[in-house]
């Protein structure tokens, strides 16, 4: 390769065609931009003016699929009774399979937000998930049988997640940056229902609450499904003896029980303040 060849090879392109001053660090300021830019242009030309956010375990099925797979897992166990992995993954099946009522009730409530306002043709409230599996399908899904829109923020990770199949094609996103799609759960969210997870749910949990908290974020409904769940893996009074939380951030949250509790509460939280939810 004479130096002309390795010049058109190399440095002459445009930075738009130059992959690796794209991906390079000093760049990482614009790639953020661009991991905001492309779901807000979209989101504003879809008329998305308002949303209800869902976050809940990916690995939450529905009893259909929750009793197949603690099937094959008792299955595999009886190959090897003494494996204490099989025997967990039997353990983990049945806990799963009791938790399939919340995928029946985050499609209730993604019906819910479907039919809300004037009608699933309605776009200013309009649910949003993390587009995954899970909870997350399920309340694309309760959007989906009732014919509304719904969107999903998808996130780019080394195990790939596939955005599920019910959300609204043209409304499924995909991010690099978590910061990002953290920052569009947030921008025209009116309530946040929070169903059982675990890492990943009480990452997006816990930052809520403390943006409310600082101020950050204005005051919204906060309806945390589960209270059983949630009193287990948060010892919230505990937090509140021990003086590292103040009795009255109790209040940035209730529980519910079922889809139509917690749509209740977001419909009597905004009443009762004489806010429009649309």
């Amino acid at each position: 390769m004479n130096e002309y060849d390795k010049i058109i090879t190399t440095g002459h392109k445009l930075p738009i065609e130059d992959l690796d001053f794209l991906l390079s660090d000093e760049v990482r300021g614009v790639r953020l931009q661009l991991d905001y830019l492309k779901a807000e242009s979209v989101m504003n030309e879809y008329g998305i003016d308002n949303t209800i956010v869902i976050f809940g375990s990916a690995r939450i099925k529905e009893r259909e699929a929750a009793i197949e797979t603690l099937k094959r897992a008792k299955e595999s166990l009886k190959q090897d009774s003494n494996s204490e992995q099989l025997q967990y993954g039997v353990e983990k099946a049945e806990k799963l399979l009791a938790k399939s009522i919340y995928y029946d009730e985050a499609r209730k409530f993604g019906r819910l937000v479907g039919n809300s306002g004037e009608g699933p043709e309605d776009t200013r409230i309009t649910l949003m998930t993390g587009g995954g599996p899970g909870i997350m399908e399920a309340a694309n899904r309760g959007a989906s049988d009732v014919g509304a829109k719904s969107i999903g923020l998808n996130i780019q990770i080394p195990h790939e997640q596939f955005p599920n199949q019910y959300i609204t094609p043209e409304l499924c996103f995909k991010f690099h940056y978590f910061a990002m799609r953290k920052l569009h759960f947030l921008l025209r969210a009116r309530a946040f229902v929070i169903f059982p997870g675990g890492f990943g749910t009480l990452d997006e949990f816990f930052e809520l609450l403390l943006l409310i908290q600082t101020n950050k974020n204005q005051a919204i409904p906060i309806v945390m499904i589960g209270e059983e769940y949630w009193s287990r893996v948060i010892n919230f009074d505990f937090l509140k003896e021990e003086g590292v939380i103040s009795p009255v951030d109790l209040d940035l949250f209730v529980f519910a029980q079922t889809a139509d509790e917690a749509w209740q509460h977001i419909v009597d939280w905004y009443e009762k303040r004489s806010i429009s939810l649309f």
